[in-house]
């Protein structure tokens, strides 16, 4: 069977179903997906409160003055940030404030200590002022300027960051409503895989695969409930799996190699009644599997360092922000010439790991690695920081093309 690139995606998130909303607090909720919109619970600001140091005043009183003609007014209060008094102000009289300390019901201006003379050390009794405010309001931050209590801050779908849990808390809000972390569950397949910091023997490679799902799963937003590498034989493979979604109730399995026609495809032998093995127009990456099993979505990735990385992208990473109700399911993309061209294969979408040359005279891309597009080349996966995705019918890419350039970060 083979699909499009758009084919395989509509199949797998067809199969996906939102994870459970659970209620917490905003340290927790950091990095997470909203599950619900975040209504504001106060005004914001909370009152009318200056926006400079200086004195609280009636413009009436202060309309006049400026530096030949000086308006004397009397100090009658003070007005810390965090003070309750509101305190009245008749005829000439003013109250020292500080910035997001509260103005006075009677106050219509905040003058800047700047436009007095002296400043707060001139005088404990008395204010000059040397320059008038423009208008009523001038330098007061008006209650509910910036929302009103119940008015929506955030939408569902939208990941927590520090800017926003500092808004929901600024309007509030302590505890918001997100979307459970998926659990997944990661297995790497091959018999010539080692661990990379030890000696390798004739036909070994370092195991890198299982790094690079377990880190890209992160962050997507999962948890992982277990990473594991298991050679090419079916008994080790099944009960990792077993294990997998058996035992660990993992949400998502993501397998890297074993999914070929070739001989030793541990996935496929063990698997092939249970979810479709398939060949998606694409490069790297063509061979796929991918189906339910139990409550598991389960992804069968091929072997190779770049075919996982740009598979990952493709499919795993939209089925993973899909079961976090995450309103965006792709990376930002832009449009940039290329600096240095390349073949592709007719017929494949391709899928090309790249770096981004931030010359000042404009900016362009080029693959990662001198080798392109390899599958082989996991190297060169340290100097991307993009990739480019080339259409099936383009067969050249060649020096000032303009493509579509997806942004990792």
């Amino acid at each position: 069977m083979r699909r499009t690139v758009e084919e395989h995606l509509e199949v797998v998130l067809s199969a996906v179903a939102l994870l459970p909303a659970v209620t917490v607090s905003l340290d927790d909720a950091v990095g997470r997906t909203l599950a619900s919109p975040v209504l504001a619970r106060v005004d914001v600001p909370l009152f009318d409160n200056s926006a400079m140091d200086g004195y609280a005043a009636r413009l009436e009183d202060v309309a006049a003055a400026d530096a030949e003609h000086p308006v004397t007014m009397r100090i009658v209060a003070d007005i810390p940030a965090g003070s309750p008094v509101d305190p009245p102000l008749a005829a000439g009289e003013v109250a020292r404030i500080m910035t997001g300390a509260p103005v006075p019901s009677a106050a219509t201006v905040v003058i800047p200590v700047e436009d007095t003379h002296g400043g707060f050390a001139q005088s404990p009794i008395t204010a000059i002022v040397t320059g008038a405010p423009r208008s009523e309001g001038a330098h007061i931050r008006r209650r509910g300027e910036d929302v009103r209590a119940g008015d929506e801050v955030a939408p569902a779908g939208i990941v927590v960051g520090a800017l926003q849990a500092t808004a929901f808390a600024a309007s509030g809000v302590d505890r918001v409503d997100v979307r459970r972390r998926p659990r997944v569950a990661v297995i790497s397949t091959g018999s010539e895989l080692a661990p990379p910091g030890g000696v390798f023997a004739r036909g070994q490679i370092p195991e890198s695969n299982s790094i690079l799902l377990a880190a890209s799963c992160r962050e997507a937003g999962a948890d992982l409930v277990s990473v594991t590498t298991v050679t090419d034989e079916d008994a080790a493979f099944d009960a990792a799996f077993a294990r997998a979604v058996d035992d660990l109730g993992a949400d998502l399995v993501v397998t890297s190699g074993g999914v070929s026609a070739g001989a030793y495809e541990v996935v496929r032998s063990v698997l092939s009644d249970r979810i479709a093995f398939v060949s998606v127009a694409m490069q790297p990456g063509e061979p796929q599997a991918f189906g339910r099993v139990g409550d598991a979505l389960v992804f069968g990735l091929p072997g190779n360092p770049v075919s996982v990385a740009m598979s990952f992208e493709a499919f795993v990473r939209p089925a993973l922000l899909a079961l976090q109700g995450r309103a965006e399911l792709q990376r930002p993309t832009m449009r940039l010439p290329v600096a240095a061209g390349w073949r592709t294969k007719q017929g494949r979408r391709q899928f090309v790991p790249a770096r981004i040359d931030r010359d000042p005279t404009g900016w362009t891309v080029r693959p990662a690695t001198a080798g392109g597009s390899g599958s082989h080349l996991a190297a060169g996966l340290a100097q991307a920081e993009a990739y480019v995705v080339v259409p099936e019918d383009v067969a050249t890419v060649s020096a000032g093309d303009l493509v579509d350039v997806v942004l990792l970060s």
